[in-house]
């Protein structure tokens, strides 16, 4: 690889080009002195685009700063800007494109692998591919509170809403359009367009022969249109045991790619993992380097694991992903993941919903409706308003509708059939959302390039055309993907049950991090951001926030709440108020239960 992972930051529309110049250059002297600033002058754009009016010799101005590149990018016609999480720039993931009828283009394609941010200043666009470069070009920063709603059901912000007023990213498969008026030197507001929708096919294959021979072609297809940039250099691959991560090994290994595996060690605190991924590297014949994850690197790691990832993400995964990356990144500069599968095959997380929508049909008077069972399956803290937010912001969140967010992607005029629908939606929420951009993020933070194969568009159109009995064949999920791969992949590894990742959050919250707990969530300063309850964390460890919220659950709400938290005073940089006595995180944690039984005795 020639080049290294960058982002830009850049602007188009009316306004004094001197002040804009200005504005730039002074983010541009904050940013980190290991990053080195390239101009968009280096680039080759068409003489159409260069003329009047629209480099600064008319009304029109633009410019686009590249940060943290080495060398040209290659552009594409009238692209001024694009970035690719693969750094296969012939195919970008996020593009800025001009249009000679005075039109700026903003777009995503649809896996939504690269976020893109943009906010309107008088009559500038401003764009950037980090939501942290455009922070300095708001005279205030201030938390959207759609943006924190969506995030404490999601553990994501869902798109177009960021964590801040007046900054929007970019939904994936979509292209926003600003066309703007001459004249009278004006921008009208943006037009969307769909690039790209998953759609069921009209005609479905259930002949099982037929399946297994064309998604072995088009696994062997997509494998090879991510490596065609590769010389000699090793690449690494994530390697959880789970099958998909085992797929995309066991293809780089037969298209004769060196490859260095890389797995996550929980020691005795989470559900063991390593040993599957032991037996994909024993059986492949590669190296695999175990990442040990311990309470200690995880505490270590989590300011650093926030700021890499732009946005807050709330899953528990996130830091020992880092981790991952961080290990991976003193070996090579790809690395390639599983990260689709379970969306493009129906993984284990559909057969509830399943269930949920044959009952939902059999009884449409049923008190939940089927979009608010699908809700119920981010398991955050949607349906805990009242005990969560404090009084101000309650009433701003009383006529936001998380279903609202989900609408788009449960749409039954795309996919009429119930497993098709479940995983238009998961490919364009948990994926798009969610999982793509955050690995990005974590990837870049490292130097990485990062390369998920299941995120090809043949193979995902293509799997729109199976039937639900290839998907999800009685209790075996992924049943297609299963039978293609079966000779390819130890038995044990392609049949076993599919697990989550056991991230031990409830074990290291109620104990490593008792006392962290006490100044991540502190009362007095949630008190002072005047968002959460300031006692949330308590009520949360004690089982009184919900029924629900127990066992594991009590570990993930910590944890969505302590990265939010993080993401307020090292992404944003709030002032922090001064901290409060007021929890019983400073006690021991034995003391406090027995303190606990004391009381309730």
């Amino acid at each position: 690889m020639d080049n290294i992972p960058h982002h830009f930051l850049g602007y188009w529309g009316y306004g004094a080009q001197q002040e804009l110049e200005a504005l730039l250059n002074s983010v541009l002297e904050n940013l980190s002195p290991n990053l080195s600033p390239k101009r968009e002058e280096a680039l080759n754009f068409p003489p159409s685009l260069l003329g009047k009016g629209v480099r600064g010799l008319g009304l029109k101005i633009w410019n686009v700063v590249y940060i943290g590149i080495d060398g040209n990018l290659p552009s594409q016609q009238n692209q001024i800007a694009a970035i690719s999480a693969s750094g296969l720039l012939t195919s970008p993931d996020a593009w800025v494109s001009l249009q000679e009828n005075n039109c700026l283009i903003l777009g995503r394609e649809p896996f939504g692998k690269v976020p893109l941010y943009w906010t309107q200043q008088g009559q500038v666009i401003w764009f950037a591919s980090q939501l942290q470069l455009l922070l300095p070009i708001l005279q205030h920063s201030e938390v959207s509170i759609p943006g924190l709603y969506g995030y404490s059901c999601f553990s994501y912000v869902p798109t177009p809403l960021t964590p801040i007023n007046g900054v929007f990213a970019v939904t994936a498969g979509t292209e926003l359009f600003w066309q703007s008026d001459c004249q009278l030197g004006s921008l009208r507001s943006p037009e969307s367009k769909n690039i790209h929708s998953w759609r069921e096919a009209p005609e479905q294959l259930t002949d099982e022969a037929t399946a297994i021979t064309e998604l072995q072609t088009l696994l062997k297809d997509s494998i090879g249109r991510h490596i065609c940039d590769l010389k000699d250099e090793p690449v690494g691959v994530f390697l959880s045991g789970g099958l998909d991560s085992s797929v995309v090994a066991a293809l780089l290994v037969k298209a004769g790619v060196k490859v260095r595996a890389y797995t996550l060690d929980f020691g005795d605190a989470g559900i063991p993992e390593y040993p599957y991924a032991e037996q994909v590297a024993q059986f492949l014949k590669i190296p695999l380097s175990k990442v040990a994850v311990t309470p200690n690197s995880i505490k270590n790691a989590l300011i650093p694991t926030v700021q890499a990832l732009d946005l807050p993400f709330g899953d528990g995964v996130c830091v020992p992903l880092y981790l991952l990356s961080q290990r991976a990144s003193q070996e090579t500069q790809v690395i390639f993941n599983g990260e689709g599968g379970d969306q493009l095959f129906a993984g284990w997380t559909n057969k509830p919903l399943i269930a949920a929508g044959v009952y939902q049909a059999e009884n449409p008077a049923g008190q939940e409706t089927f979009i608010q069972q699908y809700l119920r399956t981010f398991h955050r803290l949607g349906g805990y308003e009242s005990q969560v937010y404090q009084p101000e912001v309650y009433a701003q969140i009383q006529n936001l509708h998380p279903e609202d967010w989900l609408l788009a992607a449960l749409d039954q005029d795309e996919c009429p059939s119930l497993l098709h629908r479940l995983r238009r939606a998961s490919l364009m929420l948990k994926g798009a959302q969610n999982i793509h951009p955050r690995a990005t993020a974590l990837g870049f933070a490292h130097g990485l390039w990062v390369r998920s194969p299941f995120c090809d568009l043949p193979l995902a159109e293509w799997t729109f055309r199976l039937s639900g009995e290839l998907c999800l064949q009685g209790a075996c999920e992924k049943y297609i993907l299963k039978r293609a791969v079966e000779n390819w992949l130890p038995p044990e590894i392609v049949w076993r049950q599919k697990r989550g990742m056991g991230v031990p959050l409830t074990s290291w919250c109620l104990n490593d991090f008792w006392h962290q707990l006490g100044i991540w969530l502190n009362p007095e300063i949630l008190r002072a951001n005047n968002h959460f309850y300031p006692h949330i964390a308590a009520q949360i460890v004690e089982g009184k926030l919900g029924a629900a919220i127990q066992g594991r659950r009590i570990g993930e709400t910590l944890w969505l709440l302590i990265i939010w938290q993080l993401w307020r005073s090292h992404v944003l940089n709030e002032e922090l108020s001064k901290q409060s006595w007021d929890h019983p995180f400073w006690l021991h944690p034995w003391l406090w239960r027995k303190y606990k039984i004391i009381r309730n005795s």
